[in-house]
C-alpha cells in the first residue's frame, strides 16, 4: 500500500502546489543559543521513496528558507517555519495545506534527515550544494496563448522546410518535455526522440505541463488539473502549428497518459496521424484496482471500489480513510473524476486520422492486453511490438529491477528501432 501512495501522493501534490502566500517564521532558541553557521547554505539530496529517488534542494537562510524540486518545477518555496539548534535544524513547509516536515543532523559535511508528509516518513541524506552545467538547449522557445496565459513550448526545427511536425505529449505525473520524472529519474527519451526525429527531417514541439518546469505559473492549486485542461492546451498548441506555413503535416505522438491525452486532441484538431506509445487501453479505475491488488485490505479494497465507482459517476467523495488520503483526497478528485469518464479503446476508435500503435515487450508498466484492447477499439490502426523496449522507451530486460534502473539513465540510448518505425509511419502516408 504504501509504495502505490507515495508515488501517487509525491507525482499530484508536489506539482500542484502554489508558490505564492507562504508565511516564514524563523525560530531561535529563549536560551539566546545561536545558530550553527555551517547550516546555512544551499543542500541538495535525495528522498528516498520506494520506487526510486526525488532529488531536492533546501536553501538554508539566517532568516527562513526555501525547498526546491526541479523536477517538479517547484522552485524556492518559502519554509513555515525553520527553527536551529546547534548542529539541528528543524524545517516546516505548508504545500497547499499539507504539512512537511525537515528534520536533521549536521555532521561530517552533511545533514542526515527525515522528510515527512502526510505521515508518510523517508530517508533524506543533504550534501552541500553545487550547481551543475546547464545542458546545450537544441530546440527553440516558443509560447501559445491558452487559458490563463501562455504556454511555454519547445519547438525542435528540422534541416528542411517545410516539414511535417510532431506534438510529443509526456506521460502522467511530473513528467517533463524530455520524458524526464521527479519519480523515475532521467532519461531523456523524449528528448531523444525529439531530436531523433529532427535529424531525419521531422519538426516536434514538446512542452512541460501546467504546474512543471517552464509552465509552472499555469497551475496554482491541484483541484485545477484535470485531463480536459490538459486537451485543451493540446488543441491550442495544434491549431498554432497547422497554421504555420512552415508545417507541411500535422502529427500527434502521445506517450503513457500522453497517449490519452493526444487521442482526445485529435479529435478536435486537424491532424493527419496519431502514434500511441505505451498507451493504456483500459479505464483508469479499472488499472487502479489492477495495480492496488495485494497492497490493500479487504476493508481498503472495498472502500477504494466505492470511492472509485462514485468517481466515474461524477460524485466527489467527502470522508476517505487515512490509509487512502494521499491516493483519493479531495484536491485530486475533479482530476481522477475527468480520467475515469474516458475509455481509451472507445476513444481511439473516434480519430479519423491514421493511427499506430507501439509497444515495447518489456514495458512493466503497460502491457500488451493495453495494446490489444487499443486496437480492438480501432481495427484500422497498426500495431507494433518492439522487441525489449521498455516504458520509457529504452532497450531493457524483463527483470524488474534492472528494468527500472534504466529510468535514471539518461546515456542509454533510444530503442533501435523507435525512430525508424515512427519516422517511416510518418513520412509513408
Amino acid at each position: 500500500m504504501k509504495k502505490l501512495i507515495v508515488l501517487c501522493f509525491v507525482t499530484l501534490l508536489l506539482v500542484a502546489c502554489s508558490q505564492k502566500g507562504a508565511a516564514t517564521q524563523v525560530d531561535k532558541k529563549e536560551d539566546g543559543q545561536s545558530m550553527n553557521e555551517q547550516l546555512i547554505g544551499k543542500w541538495a539530496g535525495n528522498i528516498e521513496l520506494p520506487n526510486g529517488a526525488l532529488p531536492i534542494i533546501v536553501d538554508l537562510q539566517q532568516e527562513g528558507g526555501t525547498l526546491s524540486v526541479p523536477a517538479q518545477g517547484l522552485s524556492n518555496y518559502p519554509f513555515k517555519s525553520v527553527t536551529y539548534d546547534g548542529d539541528q535544524v528543524q524545517i516546516t513547509i505548508n504545500l497547499n495545506g499539507s504539512l512537511i516536515a525537515i528534520n536533521g543532523t549536521l555532521k561530517d559535511n552533511q545533514i542526515e534527515a527525515t522528510f515527512t508528509q502526510n505521515g508518510g516518513q523517508f530517508h533524506l541524506l543533504l550534501k552541500p550544494y553545487t550547481e551543475l552545467p546547464a545542458e546545450p538547449v537544441s530546440y527553440e522557445s516558443m509560447t501559445v496563448p491558452v487559458k490563463d496565459g501562455d504556454l511555454t513550448v519547445a519547438l525542435q526545427k528540422s534541416s528542411k522546410e517545410p516539414s511535417p511536425v510532431v506534438l510529443i505529449l509526456a506521460g502522467s505525473g511530473p513528467t517533463d518535455k524530455d520524458g524526464n520524472s521527479a519519480i523515475a529519474g532521467k532519461n531523456n527519451s523524449l528528448k531523444m526522440l525529439a531530436e531523433g526525429l529532427a535529424q531525419e527531417g521531422i519538426a516536434s514541439v514538446r512542452y512541460d505541463k501546467r504546474g512543471i518546469g517552464d509552465n509552472t505559473s499555469l497551475l496554482t492549486i491541484e483541484e485545477d488539473i484535470t485531463i480536459d485542461q490538459y486537451v485543451d492546451d493540446a488543441v491550442q498548441v495544434l491549431n498554432a502549428l497547422t497554421a504555420n506555413k512552415a508545417f507541411s503535416s500535422v502529427h500527434i505522438i502521445g506517450h503513457s497518459e500522453g497517449s490519452l491525452i493526444g487521442m482526445l486532441a485529435a479529435q478536435k484538431a486537424d491532424v493527419d496521424s496519431f502514434v500511441s506509445i505505451a498507451g493504456v487501453g483500459r479505464t483508469a479505475d479499472t488499472l487502479l484496482l489492477e495495480q492496488l491488488a495485494g497492497q490493500l485490505t479487504p476493508a481498503q479494497t472495498t472502500e477504494a471500489t466505492t470511492i472509485l465507482a462514485a468517481l466515474k459517476k461524477g460524485e466527489q467523495v467527502q470522508n476517505v480513510s487515512a490509509e487512502l488520503q494521499a491516493l483519493f483526497r479531495p484536491s485530486v478528485q475533479p482530476y481522477m473524476i475527468s480520467w475515469l469518464k474516458y475509455n481509451p479503446a472507445t476513444e481511439l476508435q473516434r480519430v479519423k486520422g491514421r493511427v499506430l500503435i507501439l509497444q515495447g515487450t518489456t514495458d512493466i508498466q503497460v502491457n500488451k492486453t493495453d495494446a490489444e484492447a487499443l486496437k480492438h477499439g480501432n481495427d484500422k490502426a497498426e500495431l507494433i511490438y518492439l522487441e525489449g523496449m521498455n516504458h520509457i522507451l529504452k532497450n531493457a530486460p524483463e527483470d524488474r529491477a534492472q528494468n527500472l534502473a534504466t529510468y535514471a539513465d539518461p546515456t542509454l540510448p533510444l530503442h533501435a528501432n523507435l525512430l525508424p518505425t515512427i519516422h517511416h509511419f510518418i513520412v509513408n502516408d
